[in-house]
């Protein structure tokens, strides 16, 4: 068997699996007349997912057919499955992973390393550079984060519509052009998400330094790079800039900054003492 065909006869096996798990009751279903085998009937999760009993089966026979992303999540959705589950799913049928809830992005575990961080500015982003949650430092690296609205808070947005981020960068064309080749190679994980098609849409017609760079295509992966910043209070900041993706589908992760000289360490310490009397970890709810 070529790798396609293991691929699919792992899709149909996993989906036969998985429904034959689910009780009639499970799905809000009677049970109707005896049943010769445990679990659902085909038709039954056809029904629930909106899709041909036909090709439902087909599906579950492992024929060289082609399902959408739209459809996969429908047919998740009828079996109950997990998050995992899910994800496991539309790996095997080879499909961008969904979005998780937002909620889900951030944990204690992951609000305790921010602050254990400190003084280097750290935070939590989403693989579209959503900022979900940050350090004392990190929130006045730039501007006061805490000062705008959530939906604003994402890297990409502010690197090509805010002045305040745009000053702070030594080399802005660098640092432009760098997170839309990272953006690019994150999108090709979520091309057919719509929650990603508006967001790039949105900034296209934002920003026409975005929609220039995104014509170019570039592509960039997520190394460990320098950055250097001059700060609007405590002056020049030559930076290392690390990340660490904290879950397997490549959802979130940590970023942090750390010095790399001395001059930098001590501006980051005043960066961290600044507001003593405020909330050491900001998050968005």
């Amino acid at each position: 068997m070529s790798r396609s065909d293991d691929a699919r006869a792992e899709f149909a096996g996993f989906l036969r699996s998985r429904r034959a798990r689910l009780r009639p009751a499970d799905v809000g279903l009677p049970d109707g007349t005896r049943r010769r085998v445990a679990g659902l009937r085909r038709e039954e999760v056809a029904q629930l997912a909106g899709v041909g009993l036909t090709w439902y089966t087909w599906l579950e026979q492992g024929r060289p057919i082609a399902a959408s992303a739209q459809v996969v999540a429908a047919i998740a959705r009828a079996l109950l499955l997990s998050d995992d589950e899910r994800d496991h799913l539309f790996a095997l049928a080879d499909l961008p992973l969904p979005d998780r809830e937002a909620r889900q992005c951030v944990g204690q575990t992951h609000l305790d390393l921010l602050e254990k961080l400190l003084p280097y500015p750290a935070a939590v982003q989403t693989s579209r550079f959503d900022i979900r949650a940050y350090n004392r430092s990190y929130r006045y690296l730039f501007d006061d984060l805490d000062d705008m609205p959530a939906e604003r808070r994402n890297c990409a947005v502010l690197l090509f519509t805010d002045t305040a981020w745009q000053r702070a960068h030594v080399d802005l064309d660098h640092a432009q052009r760098r997170i839309a080749a990272r953006l690019r190679a994150a999108y090709g994980r979520h091309h057919e998400e719509p929650s990603w098609q508006r967001f790039i849409a949105e900034l296209e017609a934002t920003s026409p330094r975005f929609a220039e760079l995104w014509r170019l295509g570039d592509v960039g992966g997520e190394r460990n790079a320098p950055k250097n910043l001059v700060h609007a209070r405590v002056g020049a900041l030559h930076l290392e800039m690390s990340s660490l993706w904290i879950d397997e589908g490549l959802g979130s992760r940590v970023v942090w900054f750390s010095p790399r000289d001395d001059a930098t360490a001590a501006r980051l310490e005043r960066l961290a003492a600044e507001s003593p009397d405020e909330a050491v970890i900001s998050a968005v709810a």
